[in-house]
This record gives C-alpha cells, sequence and structure tokens, in this order.
C-alpha cells in the first residue's frame, strides 16, 4: 500500500469514527444525558481513538526508532504544556528531524 493510500485510509476512518462517536448519541439518546460518567466517556472517546491510531503512524513515520520516539516525547510535553495543536505538530516533527540528521 502506497504512502497517500495509507494516509487517505486513516483519515477516512479517523474522520468516520469520530463522526459516528458524536453523531449517534444525538440519534439513539433522544433526552439530555445527566450521567456524568457518560457525558466525560462522550466527550473523551473521539481523543482516544485518534490517540490510538496517530501515535502507532508517528513511531513509524521515520526510519529511525530513536528520532520517532524523541519526536513522540516532545509532541506529549508541548501538550502538556498546553501549546497549540500547530506548535506541537512542528515541534515533534522538528525534534525528529534532528534526532534524523544527528543518527
Amino acid at each position: 500500500m502506497t504512502d497517500t493510500v495509507y494516509f487517505l485510509t486513516c483519515l477516512a476512518i479517523m474522520a468516520g469514527v469520530t463522526y459516528l462517536v458524536r453523531m449517534l448519541p444525538m440519534v439513539l439518546i433522544r433526552r439530555k444525558i445527566t450521567n456524568k460518567f457518560l457525558k466525560s466517556f462522550f466527550y473523551y472517546i473521539p481523543y482516544a481513538v485518534l490517540s490510538a491510531m496517530t501515535i502507532p503512524a508517528m513511531l513509524y513515520a521515520v526510519p529511525s526508532k530513536i528520532a520517532a520516539a524523541a519526536g513522540l516525547v516532545a509532541g506529549f510535553i508541548l501538550a502538556f504544556f498546553e501549546r497549540s495543536l500547530l506548535i506541537v505538530a512542528i515541534g515533534a516533527c522538528a525534534v525528529a528531524f534532528i534526532i534524523q540528521l544527528i543518527l
């Protein structure tokens, strides 16, 4: 499978899962959800699914596993300090790129 086909397949699956998880409760449950557990469950599902699909892809994006892990850790650190998504993505890519050049 080519990289473009793989990327588009992952993108379509992530979009579909995110849409379904947000749409199904509205279709299946007619009244307002008051249960705190269910509300938090439905809120965090898209993030969990997207993470489960993107983290393995990040680890295999570069030939060096050390560079991939360093980029992943850099992304986690930037996200922990609540930087914007763009800054997290650029920072993770930059760290992985620099480590790849060094190795």
